[in-house]
């Protein structure tokens, strides 16, 4: 099961390096992390999403506790959480396609972030479900 943890960390350098480490140090998983400064500019959030049971959550909660550039941990509840995933990706587009790839791309409200001769960039935020379907999708058009 996804969990996401908020952790409220000291605006520090490396700060995100001994977080980081401490979940690899311990073999604990991360499926996705953000980092942005907070509304107190000597302090920073690390959102990290992950996957385990309780035990192993309240573990990764404990151990984040211990650290001293950690304020506070507080655990997400998915069922109230906006979960928003963003994905760039480069696709082969020449002459002869880039007309069904910029519409798949507008089917799916992705935005061309860049263009050259042979590809396109696509900037794609959304679910996992709906990020992968616009993979699925422009797959056979080739990724770079």
């Amino acid at each position: 099961m996804k969990h996401v943890l908020s952790v409220f960390v000291e605006n520090q350098t490396g700060v995100l390096v001994r977080v980081v480490s401490m979940f690899s140090r311990r073999e604990f998983n991360i499926d996705s992390l953000s980092v942005g400064v907070t509304e107190r500019p000597d302090y920073s959030r690390i959102t990290i999403v992950v996957q385990g049971d309780e035990n192993l959550v309240e573990q990764m909660i404990k151990q984040l506790e211990k650290m001293p550039v950690v304020e506070a941990v507080q655990r997400l509840d998915m069922k109230n959480a906006v979960c928003r995933g963003m994905t760039l990706i480069k696709v082969k587009a020449d002459d002869t396609n880039r007309l069904d790839v910029l519409k798949m791309g507008e089917l799916f409200r992705a935005h061309v972030v860049d263009v050259e001769s042979s590809t396109l960039i696509f900037e794609i935020t959304g679910s996992d479900d709906k990020v992968s379907a616009f993979l699925r999708l422009v797959k056979p058009y080739g990724n770079r």
